[in-house]
């Protein structure tokens, strides 16, 4: 998503409106979509020949300004090659939620997240999902998000999950925290901002200190404790930097976050290594790899933050998330092959329900999509089940079972063929 210096924020480069072509660049695109949102007309994005409907949200915030968004659900119509395109949600764990836990209303921009995890701090014993989620049933509840449900969605809806050989070296944790942000808004969970709510630490520098400590102290003041008051509790989203026994307790050390650590009791701090053992080994094997964190958090009347529930996920140096040591691999390959490509994510399903690992969109007018099988005698459910989920949206399929054959060669890059016919 990129945002112009007039608070513009569109996906692709060409649309429809009220029956006139609009480039995105054009001196005239903002007030065009302006005129847009105010009768209700919807674009349509150009990158295909029939058209791919659109609408337009106004921004929240001070300066305002308005964005061209995709239509629910509708990003596989895009062409392989417009920034609007995304694989299809029944690919992920997103078709799961979306409709369910996720629902966006077109007509106000916004949308509803139901979540499975409390926003008010609950008296007794701490409280945490089970491997980010994971469940012993291959049923899982897609009504509501769990904690590593709303970060996959958080992630995703940034587009932190697409990679582009352009984006090396340019993805920061400001870049990160940015996009995060951006893609809060317009969120409402329980009834409030989820922007609101949340909190990503500022990438931190010492000739800051004092303006960055107010800022994060005015924010907090929401989630500080009351004597005979429901207490309301924050989302942190941050990299962790350390878990570990303090001088009382336990704690949570965030990066960017050098003057205050999160307090864990010892019942949570325990059960950390048996929720999370593969992501916290292969956090810990790789030095280059970041662990974030998604937590619910309070601050004690002492102006200490604890943590209430958490989840982990474990992303690359490049910021896109992986879910074990064969999932790294893959990814690491299409980046040094300087492949474009965009990371499924699992959202609310247990490990046993198969998804998309990625979905390559470099090779020609249907994407591919990349699958990682730890047995080989599950080959053809995997397969069935991604057919079945993804019609009717044609694509190719790669498969690789790494604990019977190294990894295949990847799909060879092919540039689109699409020709749009766009009147001029």
């Amino acid at each position: 998503m990129e945002v112009s210096a007039e608070g513009v924020s569109a996906s692709g480069t060409a649309y429809e409106i009220g029956g006139q072509r609009v480039e995105v660049a054009s001196s005239g695109f903002a007030a065009s979509i302006a005129s847009a949102h105010a009768a209700r007309q919807r674009p349509r994005c150009l990158c295909t020949p029939e058209g791919v409907e659109m609408y337009v949200a106004r921004l929240a915030g001070p300066h305002g300004g308005y964005i061209v968004k995709r239509m629910p659900d509708t990003g596989c119509r895009h062409a392989c090659d417009c920034p609007s395109h995304e694989p299809a949600a029944d690919l992920s764990g997103l078709g799961q939620v979306l409709g369910a836990a996720i629902t966006e209303d077109p007509a106000t921009g916004q949308t509803s997240l139901r979540l499975g995890f409390s926003l008010t701090k609950l008296p007794g014993r701490s409280q945490m999902p089970p491997a980010g989620g994971e469940s012993k049933s291959v049923c899982t509840d897609g009504t509501k998000l769990s904690l590593r449900g709303l970060l996959h969605y958080l992630w995703d809806q940034a587009e932190l999950t697409k990679w582009h050989p352009g984006f090396a070296g340019k993805r920061t944790w400001g870049t990160v925290r940015r996009q995060l942000l951006l893609a809060s808004e317009g969120k409402i969970a329980r009834g409030d901002s989820l922007r609101s709510r949340l909190y990503i630490p500022e990438t931190f520098f010492l000739d800051q200190r004092e303006a960055i400590t107010g800022r994060r102290s005015a924010q907090w003041l929401q989630a500080l404790s009351a004597p005979g008051k429901p207490q309301r509790l924050m989302l942190l989203i941050g990299e962790v930097k350390e878990i570990a026994p303090a001088r009382y307790g336990f704690k949570v050390v965030v990066k960017h976050l050098p003057d205050q650590a999160f307090s864990i009791d010892q019942q949570l701090y325990r059960r950390l290594g048996r929720h999370f053992e593969t992501e916290l080994a292969l956090w810990g094997a790789c030095e280059q790899m970041h662990m974030i964190i998604i937590a619910t958090f309070s601050i004690a009347e002492t102006g200490v933050p604890a943590v209430a529930e958490l989840s982990l996920m474990p992303v690359t140096q490049h910021w896109l998330p992986v879910e074990n040591a064969f999932d790294e691999q893959l990814v690491d390959r299409l980046v040094n092959q300087g492949r474009t490509f965009r990371k499924g994510l699992r959202y609310n399903l247990p490990a046993v329900i198969p998804v998309v690992n990625a979905t390559l969109i470099d090779t020609g007018d249907d994407p591919c999509l990349l699958r990682i099988s730890r047995e080989a005698r599950t080959a053809v459910d995997v397969s069935e089940h991604i057919e079945s989920s993804a019609r009717p949206y044609p694509t190719r399929s790669w498969i690789w079972y790494p604990e019977a054959e190294a990894m295949p060669p990847l799909p060879k890059k092919h540039l689109p063929t699409t020709t749009v016919g766009i009147p001029p």
